[in-house]
């Protein structure tokens, strides 16, 4: 048996390719956009992929399935729940899916989702007993699937339903068995997942918070309670994965000049700057939006940029194109019409306006002595972008509260003349909300360095 887990940096989405090496046939679980890599993986190992396989359809990415079936000609499956609208197979629960030497099992697991699967593992050259499990987003690294991304009316009833999936479908098999799963640190579909990307089921049931022994409405209200922000997106990337991603196909360099670009913004494209900060600073594009290309672009966009905007690009080097361009497509944004090829001093050189300056980084500290040297309109609105449940454990006092999913429908409740600090735990989330306030137009906009933690350890009070 060959396996091979497939890791998004970022995002935190784990895929994976199962073959059987004696038979040369294969299956890939949970694709992503780029599926070259799985292409190429079984090319090399005399493999040919014959089915695809999806543990659930997921709300933080979008799936490579349907581009992947167009390429090798496999056959995509679900579960019976998952109500997709584009041509797959059902999976029932304990339905087996031969795989030359390799079995197969599909058990039910509902909570993160009501579709979500487990797939126990068997290669029968050596034991009938699974040899690991694809637990998707069901059983992560000391964590479990969040219930709440179907929707918060429903979170309730999901955290009821993965009860049952954990306590009396996945916790009876052998300590010994591996855990493959769906996600690892990075992902939002957890609260606290750990960095190790695979584990065993005995180390989980010692050590895994989530499974210690509970009665039913002990552990509906801990799966409910604590969670942090929802994908950016995520409902626009759950109804694509339910009616079946447009292919992707191959992606090619698109070069635009200046005037091939314009049109496309004077038809209403936006303009991604994904150079470094300091680049940005020194100059950029009015109205821009700057988000590096770094490995937090996929989990940012969906909260900072409209989904079907048309999308120009902005690169410090064209070979950052194509990462740039699966960055954005794993989270739906598919539209990227091409990057512009010349610089901003061509741009400067046609009359075109440029503008200098960006949000600013503070400390804690600066901020506070900002704060006690100000006064009425010049003083800094302090906006915190965290969730309500993390700004209820302590907050900057006189902090306003808009959660970083809101901030894009409720930035008309601020000031743009009035300078505004952003504020979230650590500081990634507010790099996102500066971002969005400053292509809004807000002519002050400060980014507090470490979040509420180093506000915290700077001495600085909270309130509560």
């Amino acid at each position: 048996m060959f396996t091979q887990q497939f890791f998004v940096e970022g995002l935190g989405c784990a895929s994976y390719l199962i073959g059987c090496e004696a038979k040369g046939v294969a299956a890939v679980i949970d694709p992503d956009r780029h599926v070259q890599k799985y292409l190429d993986t079984a090319r090399s190992r005399g493999l040919k992929i014959t089915h695809i396989i999806e543990t659930h359809l997921h709300a933080d990415h979008v799936s490579g399935n349907t581009d992947l079936a167009a390429r090798t000609g496999a056959e995509i499956y679900l579960h019976e729940a998952s109500n997709a609208e584009f041509p797959h197979r059902s999976l029932h629960h304990e339905d087996v899916i031969e795989l030359g030497n390799i079995r197969l099992k599909a058990i039910h697991t509902p909570g993160h989702t009501p579709e979500s699967i487990t797939l126990l593992v068997s290669d029968t050259t050596r034991a009938e007993e699974p040899w690991l499990a694809l637990t998707g987003d069901t059983l992560f690294v000391g964590d479990i699937g969040r219930p709440d991304l179907v929707g918060v009316e429903a979170a309730r009833g999901l955290a009821s339903s993965m009860y049952d999936s954990l306590f009396t479908k996945i916790l009876p098999l052998n300590d010994s068995l591996l855990i493959y799963p769906g996600h690892g640190a990075g992902s939002l579909c957890g609260k606290s997942i750990g960095a190790m990307r695979a584990t065993t089921l005995g180390f989980e049931r010692r050590y895994n918070p989530a499974l210690s022994p509970r009665e039913r409405g002990e552990f509906i209200d801990f799966a409910v309670s604590g969670l942090p922000e929802q994908p950016g997106n995520h409902k626009r990337i759950k109804a694509m994965n339910r009616k079946g991603p447009k292919p992707l196909g191959n992606v090619t360099e698109k070069p635009l000049s200046i005037q091939d670009a314009i049109p496309y913004f004077q038809r209403g494209a936006g303009l991604l700057d994904t150079r470094s900060k300091d680049a940005y600073i020194r100059a950029h594009i009015p109205g821009s939006v700057h988000l590096e290309a770094d490995e937090q672009l996929s989990n940012r966009i969906g909260f900072v940029f409209p989904p079907d905007v048309p999308v120009v690009l902005l690169l410090e080097h064209p070979a950052d194109y194509e990462r740039v361009v699966y960055s954005l497509a794993r989270v739906g944004y598919d539209n990227v019409v091409g990057y512009l090829a010349e610089g901003l001093d061509v741009w400067e050189r046609m009359g075109l306006p440029l503008t200098a300056g960006d949000i600013k980084d503070v400390e804690p500290v600066e901020l506070y002595q900002i704060m006690q040297n100000c006064a009425g309109n010049d003083c800094p609105v302090i906006v915190d972008v965290r969730e309500p449940w993390e700004y209820r454990q302590g907050h900057v006092p006189g902090a306003m509260l808009i959660p970083l999913g809101e901030l894009s429908l409720r930035w008309n409740e601020l000031n743009p003349e009035r300078p505004v600090a952003v504020i979230c735990a650590s500081g990634n989330r507010s790099q996102s909300a500066a971002a969005l306030l400053g292509q809004k137009g807000f002519k002050t906009v400060y980014n507090i360095s470490g979040g509420v933690g180093a506000w915290m350890y700077s001495g600085l009070a909270l309130e509560r």
